[in-house]
Order: C-alpha cells, then sequence, then structure tokens
C-alpha cells in the first residue's frame, strides 16, 4: 500500500523493474548473435548470386552497432520531444520487429530459404532496426530510472540496468544453447582470400536452415512483454514538469517520495525548468566533455575485447575449454556487478570507478605479462578475471549511473544522446579493431594498450568528474555553473 507520509517503494520499484527489461533487451540482442552468426555464416554462404566472405560475414555479425549509434544518437530528440516513456515503448516495438524479421527476413515475400544478396540486405536492415532500439534503451533506460528515483538510491536503481543487461547476455547463451539442443554447429574453416567452406555441411543442416532463425526469434518473447508493460508504467516527474504537467509530476511524486516531499521537489524542479531546454554548452564545454569521455573511456579500456570475444582469447591462452570459462567469466561478472549496486551509494561513484580502473590497469598489464607463457597460464586466466571483474562493479554501472545523472534537467535529453552515441561508436571502434590488432601485434601488446588507458582513466576521474552521490538531479544545474 500507498504510505502518504513516505511514498511506496514497491511501486517505485516495481516501476523500475519494467524499465530494467529494457536493459536486458540491450544484453540479449548485443549478444544473441554469438550463437547464431555460424549457422547464419553457414545459410548464406549457400548463395548463388554472390560469395559471402568474411567482409561480409563482419559486417553481418555488427551490423546492429549502426542503428546503435542512430538509435542513441536519436534518442535526446525522441525522449525531450515524445517523452521518455513513449521512447521506450518506440524500443520495446523495434525491438519486436527486428527479432520477427531477423528469423524470417524473406517476410512471406521473397522466396524461402534461398540465400541472395536481396535476403543478406533485408536481413542486415532488421538488424539495424533491432540496434536502434538497443542504442535508444540504452540511452533512454538510465534516463528514465535516474528521473524516476529518489537521489539517496539513484545510483543503486541505475546500476540495476548494467545488472540487467549482463543478465540477458547470460540469458541468451543459456537460450541459444538449449534451442541447438542435440543438434550440431556448422564446422567452417577457411578456404583463403577471405572464403571458407562448410565442413560438416549434413550433420548441421538443422543450425544452418533452422537453429539461427530460432534463435533471433527467441527474443520475441522479452521485446513483447517490454513493449507491453512499459504502457502502464508513468512518466517522469521531471519531463512532466518540463511541459507543464505539474499536477501529473506532483502524484507521480508522491506516490514514491510522500504527498509533503513531492511539493518541495516539484518546486526544486520547477526553479531549475525556467525554459523547457537550453542550449547544450548553456553549462559550459566541460559539463559536455566529461559525459562524452564517462563513455569513451568505458569502451576505451577495451571491456568489449573481452565480453564478445572470451572464447577466442581462452583458446589462445591454451586452455581447452574455452566455453566453460566464458560461462564462469559471465558469472563473475555478474556477482560483480551486484558489488556495485550495494556499495554505490556508501561509497559514491567516483571511488567505485577510480579503484576498478587501477583494477583493470592490473588485470591488463597481468594478460600482457603472462600470455603465451604456458607455466603462467593460470595467472594469465586470473588476470583476465580480475580485469573483467574491475570493469563490472566500476565502469560497467557507475558510467551509466552518471550519464543518467550528470546533466542538469534542461540539457539532459540531448546532452546523454551525445554521450551515449560516442559510447557506441567507440563500441565499434573497440569490437573492430581488437582481432586485427591482436593478429598483427599480439595480445601482449594489445593488453598492455589497454592498462595504460585503465590508468589514464582513474586520472580523468580523480581531476574531473564531480561526484554526485546524495546531490539531486536539480544540484546538477548550480554544479555546472559553478564549474563554468
Amino acid at each position: 500500500m500507498q504510505n502518504q507520509e513516505n511514498g511506496s517503494r514497491s511501486y517505485l520499484f516495481s516501476i523500475v523493474l519494467v524499465a530494467v527489461l529494457g536493459g536486458l533487451l540491450f544484453g540479449y540482442d548485443t549478444a544473441v548473435i554469438s550463437g547464431a552468426e555460424k549457422g547464419l555464416q553457414a545459410f548464406f554462404m549457400g548463395a548463388k548470386d554472390f560469395s559471402y566472405t568474411d567482409f561480409w560475414h563482419g559486417f553481418t555479425s555488427s551490423s546492429a552497432l549502426i542503428g546503435c549509434i542512430i538509435g542513441s544518437a536519436f534518442s535526446g530528440l525522441l525522449a525531450t520531444n515524445f517523452g521518455r516513456k513513449k521512447s521506450l515503448i518506440l524500443a520495446g516495438v523495434l525491438f519486436f520487429i527486428s527479432a520477427w524479421g531477423s528469423m524470417n527476413p524473406e517476410s512471406f515475400i521473397l522466396a524461402k530459404g534461398e540465400a541472395d544478396m536481396t535476403l543478406l540486405i533485408v536481413f542486415n536492415i532488421y538488424r539495424v532496426i533491432g540496434g536502434i532500439g538497443v542504442g535508444l534503451a540504452s540511452a533512454v533506460c538510465p534516463m528514465y530510472i535516474g528521473e524516476i528515483a529518489p537521489s539517496n538510491i539513484r545510483g543503486m536503481l541505475v546500476s540495476w540496468n548494467q545488472f540487467a543487461i549482463i543478465f540477458g547476455q547470460l540469458v541468451v547463451y543459456f537460450v541459444n544453447f538449449f534451442i541447438l539442443g542435440d543438434h550440431i554447429a556448422p564446422l567452417i574453416e577457411s578456404v583463403g582470400n577471405g572464403v571458407n567452406r562448410i565442413v560438416n555441411g549434413a550433420d548441421a543442416q538443422w543450425a544452418i536452415e533452422h537453429g539461427w532463425r530460432y534463435m533471433f526469434g527467441s527474443e520475441m518473447v522479452p521485446a513483447g512483454l517490454f513493449a507491453v508493460l512499459i504502457s502502464f508504467v508513468p512518466e517522469t516527474p521531471r519531463y512532466l514538469a518540463s511541459i507543464g504537467q505539474d499536477a501529473q509530476a506532483e502524484a507521480v511524486l508522491a506516490k514514491i517520495n510522500g504527498a509533503a516531499k513531492a511539493k518541495t521537489i516539484l518546486s526544486e524542479i520547477k526553479a531549475t525548468m525556467t525554459e523547457k531546454t537550453e542550449k547544450l554548452l548553456a553549462y559550459g564545454f566541460l559539463c559536455i566533455f566529461v559525459g562524452i569521455m564517462l563513455s569513451v573511456f568505458q569502451q576505451a579500456v577495451g571491456i568489449n575485447a573481452v565480453l564478445y570475444y572470451a572464447p577466442r582469447i581462452y583458446e589462445a591462452m591454451g586452455f581447452n575449454n574455452p566455453m566453460v570459462l566464458t560461462v564462469f567469466n559471465g558469472v563473475v561478472n555478474l556477482g560483480f556487478t551486484c558489488v556495485a549496486i550495494f556499495t554505490v551509494e556508501k561509497l559514491g561513484r567516483k571511488p567505485l570507478l577510480i579503484t576498478g580502473s587501477l583494477g583493470m590497469a592490473l588485470g591488463a598489464i597481468g594478460v600482457a605479462c603472462t600470455f603465451g607463457n604456458p607455466a603462467l597460464q593460470l595467472l594469465c586466466m586470473v588476470s583476465i578475471m580480475v580485469y573483467s571483474a574491475s570493469f563490472m562493479f566500476s565502469w560497467g554501472p557507475i558510467c551509466w549511473v552518471l550519464i543518467a545523472e550528470v546533466f542538469p534537467n534542461t540539457i539532459r535529453g540531448a546532452a546523454v544522446a551525445i554521450a551515449v552515441a560516442f559510447q557506441w561508436i567507440f563500441n565499434w571502434i573497440v569490437s573492430t579493431s581488437f582481432v586485427p590488432l591482436s593478429n598483427s601485434l599480439g595480445f601482449t601488446f594489445v593488453y598492455a594498450m589497454y592498462g595504460v588507458i585503465c590508468i589514464v582513466a582513474a586520472i580523468f576521474v580523480w581531476r574531473l568528474v564531480p561526484e554526485t552521490k546524495g546531490k539531486t538531479l536539480e544540484d546538477m544545474t548550480a554544479l555546472w555553473k559553478n564549474r563554468k
């Protein structure tokens, strides 16, 4: 029941639970390709009108990132003009369309099961649509939670979004495993010049014809659930106040914080919203620069080199069971994300980011010093785990927390969009550069480079990033005005 004096925590948590489903879909959509890509590759290798080379497979596997950049870039425009809630509904619809279209790219128009260039283009369009949903959700979900949550637990609640992302990745790993079942994934080997052949075509026929379709289609279940449930949550009080719907804003605040406190919070919100929006640089260049660099460093520290290529890395280390280690690494990641959730309001944002940066540096340099030495194989594996775990209690969740809360109300939509767009751009840079860099310069060089970037990230946080623990979103206006 709602407490008129203190508000209802159960109401708040139910809203946040629905919102973090967007984070789960974020993780699900970005990781579903890991189980589907071999069957997908084998399917399009059967095309008669073109040769499905490594280039085409690399592009197809990462085409969703194009949509992520587009979705995040337009998230500010959508969130500011149509609201946070409607933007999230749109993201859910895009997730659903992408899942259905990726499962059935023929769309009842093209010939079923006949691979050709037209079908490849249509498939990639559907993946880009899903990427737009991911980009939109990645920006708006933490913004929504940040604007709905009380300041004393805002960091913890926004951190649950990162937990949902990692959990979504783990869920789809298991879903893909169960879909494949007793069937065999295609084994593909190179014949040179980016061209490949299927070694076990007859045995892997089910995976080639059907498996990848079911894996992509499985996302329709959480996507449909999210699109429906998000329709029942309220719009954020900050957005409602920005469009002059003060009564509705106060009603939402009262349900969460209690009637008396709602009036105080609404007056603070209104005091910072003399205009609906302000110019992006109204609070100085440093405000935007800090937000952008938080996103850049979250990716430049190289975490996606582990998340996307963990089996390849463990195999290169000499381990015979890379998939088992990858799953174990995922469980560790989930556990250390919980560390951030339950300490962010006690320790603050900056201490976690700095500690995590130094822990990542230690792990990355450990990999650089031990990789390739059979006698230090175990230490190399532990270094990877330290590197990954350090990210999960720091840059993984805390970056999203800060991006959601560090900008003033009147520029938040546009500023978050720019910051998150940079995050997806550097995600693409790191993801596409890791394999060629490691092949040409070696794992030792690459991880030494990541270690140095981690140290620079710690210095950046120490010198430039403000501590936002315990501050209201309205406090950000005065904070950045004083730092101009």
